[in-house]
């Protein structure tokens, strides 16, 4: 029905910024895209330009509205971003005072040791599920208002902002509005897992003034209306979440047990845990899954940090490949990896490992290696690092069942199946990969009464699915994660 109702998501990706609408059902009304800039300034350092992220998040809503014919069939607006990265804006001007630091950033690693030299890492992860590690907010908050004038005379000033990506583009949207979701909040170092808001001394071990973060809601509700004049009209503001969160709900993950991975520019595993608070004692993170009148469902999460990224790097670094659409054909193309095994620790390794300072490495190299072996190894990198966390998962008590794919690289159909072999599980993926979206797109629902419940908006949204059996034999599986573990000890700084 050309009158039908549309929900308009924003998603605020690592490597590039959409918008998408979707209409009641789940099918796409259209899509705009831009590439976002990556800065590194130096090793270890990944930065975004703020303003960027805003100018093409504008550009891209509003050239998506354009192609439904204007702001009238929008019914709300949902927000997904890439989680953990940090912008400092100031309140008065609006701009942002030095670039955004990304999740993947190292630049606080020996103060994430010193923090754990000092004993700190069981109470943080106590209250927070988290372990001390570059990859969340605070530290990137506490660097920059140690390091960055502006920041500090901001914070003196009272002025000064601190927030994910998602509390900047609310900001923006609404002209002044500073909140964040839990599910993002979350993921800070700041938030207690059963706590309503900041932690105070957690804020002040990690050296983050509690004045200049967002105030914490819900990830659905009506939380404000846009700026009339961004989109010619005031549309409701109504959802809400993390990337990966998003993605979680996108899959219809909604009752304990259920777990899906995302595979992005990093690979992100989460299982719903329901109402109990996720303890791990192998070094995986709670998390929260979402929150709707005040009440959290909790998730437990294994990160790591280079997937997609890995391919990139083999298009851009090496020039190996000319598109990761090549990488499919390459892998079928040879039977096996002529022994080459690629650990992508590029960024340091994340869960179970949490090792910022390990390194990638290639080993099994020979003669007979040739680029599509190494494009094999490439991808079964992404089974093995997986299959770690499985075991990880399976030994907090949380075994998958089955795992539900997505993200860009699920949409390869050999690393789906390949999924399947490695963790002798079935693997189900939707027909449209981009789950972040949707999901955003459910909460978006929810807070402005589209639908009842999250339950409703998923059984009207999501769509059909495809499902991968396992079909390796032992003998083979187990030799390649022999292999894998060989070829992690070269990874680690240790060895």
């Amino acid at each position: 029905m050309t009158d039908q109702p549309l929900i308009l998501v924003l998603d605020a990706g690592t490597t590039s910024t959409r918008a998408i609408l979707f209409d009641a059902a789940g099918a796409v009304a259209a899509v705009a895209q831009r590439e976002l800039t990556q800065h590194y300034p130096a090793p270890g350092r990944v930065e975004h330009d703020a303003a960027e992220i805003w100018a093409s998040t504008l550009a891209c809503a509003r050239e998506a509205i354009a192609a439904v014919g204007g702001p009238a069939r929008i019914a709300a607006i949902g927000i997904a971003n890439q989680r953990e990265t940090v912008v400092a804006w100031d309140q008065a001007t609006g701009e942002p005072l030095y670039h955004a630091l990304v999740w993947q950033d190292r630049r606080t690693a020996d103060t994430c040791a010193a923090l754990r030299e000092q004993g700190q890492e069981p109470v943080v992860q106590a209250r927070t599920g988290l372990l001390l590690d570059p990859y969340f907010s605070a530290t990137k908050m506490a660097w920059l208002l140690r390091e960055v004038p502006e920041v500090a005379a901001a914070a003196t000033a009272g002025r000064l902002a601190l927030g994910t990506v998602e509390s900047w583009l609310v900001f923006k949207l609404t002209g002044g509005l500073h909140i964040t979701d839990a599910s993002n909040a979350s993921r800070t170092s700041l938030l207690a897992l059963d706590g309503a808001s900041w932690d105070p001394q957690l804020c002040e071990l990690l050296g983050v003034p509690q004045a200049a973060l967002p105030e914490v809601v819900d990830c659905a509700g009506d939380f404000a209306t846009v700026a009339p004049a961004l989109f010619g009209a005031p549309i409701p503001l109504a959802g809400l979440v993390g990337d990966q969160q998003g993605a979680t709900i996108g899959q219809g993950c909604l009752s304990p047990g259920d777990t899906k991975a995302t595979y992005g520019t990093g690979a992100f595993v989460l299982a719903n845990m329901g109402a109990r608070l996720p303890r791990s004692g192998h070094r995986l993170l709670g998390t929260v899954l979402w929150q709707l009148g005040g009440k959290r469902v909790y998730a437990l999460e294994g990160s790591v940090f280079v997937a997609g990224s890995l391919i990139k790097w083999l298009r851009d670094g090496l020039g190996l490949i000319a598109s990761a659409g090549e990488t499919e054909a390459l892998a079928r193309s040879v039977p096996d990896s002529a022994g080459v095994v690629i650990v992508p620790a590029l960024a340091g390794l994340g869960a179970p490992h949490w090792q910022p300072d390990a390194r990638g490495v290639i080993t099994g190299l020979s003669f007979s290696a040739t680029k599509a072996h190494l494009v094999r190894a490439a991808l079964e990198a992404m089974a093995l690092q997986t299959y770690d966390l499985a075991t990880a998962f399976a030994a907090d008590n949380a075994a998958w069942r089955t795992l539900r794919i997505d993200g860009g690289m699920s949409a390869n159909d050999w690393l789906a199946q390949d999924l399947a072999d490695m963790l002798a599980l079935p693997v189900e993926r939707p027909a449209m990969v981009e789950t972040t979206a949707l999901g955003a797109a459910m909460l978006a629902g929810v807070g402005a009464g589209l639908f009842d419940s999250l339950a409703a908006a998923a059984a009207a949204m999501r769509g059909p699915t495809r499902h991968f059996d396992p079909a390796l034999d032992e003998a083979t599986r187990a030799a390649r994660i022999t292999a894998w573990r060989g070829a992690l000890v070269c990874a680690l700084p240790s060895a």
